[in-house]
């Protein structure tokens, strides 16, 4: 794979430390394998809870992709291609605008396999985190 992106619960689950995202991303890493999140992914995993110290830390290890105006309406296309709309599903459609966007192959790890593979088609492989 040539780039790995973080949905919200991939990236949850780096923060804590869980053992398969670990691995994966170690993985990567020992790969030279780009790791990428949206910007928005950082607001969806951030709450009272969130060890912050080691968020920062992990955010300069990948690459945080931005949601521009250019990049909002192609996830906006996304998701009418999809059949999806509403709040729902637009952090969603931002971070698999934001794996299309990036060189091939990309893999990315998430907790929503349905939504995603609507979202992202054959084009990013999905792994369920």
């Amino acid at each position: 794979m040539t780039t790995l992106v973080l949905d919200s619960q991939g990236l949850s689950a780096w923060i804590v430390g869980d053992r398969k995202v670990t691995a994966l991303v170690d993985s990567a890493q020992r790969s030279e394998t780009g790791l990428v999140i949206s910007a928005n992914t950082i607001i969806e995993v951030t709450h009272a809870k969130t060890h912050m110290a080691r968020l920062v830390w992990l955010l300069s290890l990948v690459k945080v992709e931005p949601v521009t105006e250019q990049s909002a309406k192609a996830s906006a296309r996304l998701l009418e291609d999809a059949g999806l709309h509403g709040h729902k599903y637009a952090i969603d459609a931002t971070v698999a605008e934001a794996a299309l966007r990036q060189p091939g192959p990309v893999t990315m790890l998430t907790s929503d396999l349905d939504d995603m593979t609507k979202l992202c088609g054959s084009r990013v492989r999905l792994i369920a985190v």
